[in-house]
């Protein structure tokens, strides 16, 4: 491979499904984001276990909390050594990882958060140690500090990446929370998180039919939505409050499905899923029509561009505007989040601004995250 005129950055990311860890080698050369090489690490079970036992309040453990901390940042910098080893690349060949880490609790500024925080683990120190790589994480915290959402962060890079002076552009996100990207050809650039994405479809999967995901949405597709319980779902409070905003399992949660669906036990399972289906499909495309700009072209990226149910139902409801998935803009769906954090490390690292206020709320551009320096030898 020739490295000439090369910016070679690691992107770690694990979302809110906790699916496993993208890892992703990015050239950052000349403006453009390209693939070199991915890799999806797997958390393993007892780890994830006791990750999810963060997720909503009860009996934390500090203990937990640190533990989890440290085995993650293990694997965070095993994904990163074997992403590294997949594109022919030594540590010295990198710039910087840049690792979001796993979100085990996210509170944003709201009427109802009087000390708003985010918090993700996976120890960016082990990384950079175990690597030989400088690491950037904790990217969230300083937007939070000057009073944003921390959340979402990817559309800068969205921006920077997928912009077109000819079309207005969207960009969504659909993992375990989707959001939105809006990218006029001229304006400013919007963003905001929808609601639920994947994370509620695999659960009830899970529970049902005890696998990971809805394959292509096959499940779904083969049962009708109840407009019922439809109504009701959409009638969450995060789905009224305008934007700035995010969320997290903090709101989309079973416990909550459970109690909506406390009045629905005549519905069979497969119909609750289809009601999911449309609930992320109806919730992205309400946030969609709801901007004041006419959007030309939807760019779908994350896993939720691999169901092809949901995928058909975007594209039903949001005709005539196109709905491809990023892939046409040259980066498969399911890395852009780790690219996304790629380029954040890059920012970090030149002393400019990841964040977009207009996106998160926050006071002002502000350089995200913290340096961790790869181990000197």
């Amino acid at each position: 491979m020739n490295q000439a005129a090369r910016e070679f950055y690691i992107g770690l990311m694990s979302g809110t499904s906790m699916d496993g860890i993208d890892s992703a080698v990015i050239d950052l050369a000349q403006g453009k984001a390209r693939i070199v090489a991915t890799h999806s690490h797997p958390i393993p079970m007892h780890l994830q276990t006791e990750i999810r036992s963060l997720f909503l309040p009860g009996d934390d453990d500090i203990d937990t909390l640190g533990s989890c901390d440290q085995q993650l940042g293990l694997c965070f910098a095993e994904a990163a050594n074997t992403v590294l080893k997949h594109a022919g690349l030594k540590p010295s060949n990198i710039i910087a990882i840049g690792s979001h880490g796993q979100t085990v609790r996210h509170r944003p500024p709201a009427n109802d958060t009087p000390h708003p925080f985010t918090l993700q683990i996976g120890d960016p120190n082990i990384i950079a140690t175990r690597t030989s790589i400088t690491t950037v994480a904790d990217f969230r915290r300083r937007d939070m500090a000057l009073g944003g959402q921390a959340a979402p962060l990817a559309p800068a890079f969205h921006n920077a990446v997928f912009h077109s002076n000819k079309h207005n552009r969207a960009v969504v996100n659909i993992g375990g929370i989707s959001n939105i990207t809006l990218l006029p050809a001229k304006g400013q650039v919007l963003g905001f998180d929808t609601g639920p994405g994947n994370r509620l479809l695999d659960d009830w999967i899970k529970q049902h039919k005890d696998k990971a995901f809805d394959d292509g949405g096959q499940w779904a597709s083969q049962h009708t939505s109840d407009p019922q319980l439809l109504e009701q779902l959409k009638a969450h409070p995060f789905l009224q409050r305008p934007a700035p905003k995010s969320t997290g399992r903090e709101e989309f949660n079973r416990q909550w499905l459970d109690q909506e669906l406390k009045e629905f036990d005549h519905l069979s399972p497969g119909c609750v899923q289809a009601t999911l289906l449309a609930f992320t499909a109806e919730t992205i495309v309400d946030a969609l029509k709801a901007l004041s700009v006419e959007i030309d072209e939807i760019f779908i990226c994350g896993g939720g561009a691999l169901n092809t149910a949901l995928m058909l139902s975007l594209s039903n409801l949001l005709t005539p505007a196109k709905v491809n998935s990023t892939a046409a803009l040259g980066i498969t769906p399911e890395w852009v989040e780790a690219a996304a954090f790629a380029w954040l490390a890059r920012q970090t690292l030149a002393g400019l601004a990841g964040n977009l206020p207009a996106v998160t709320g926050a006071k002002g551009l502000t350089v995200l995250g913290g340096i961790y320096p790869s181990y000197l030898d």
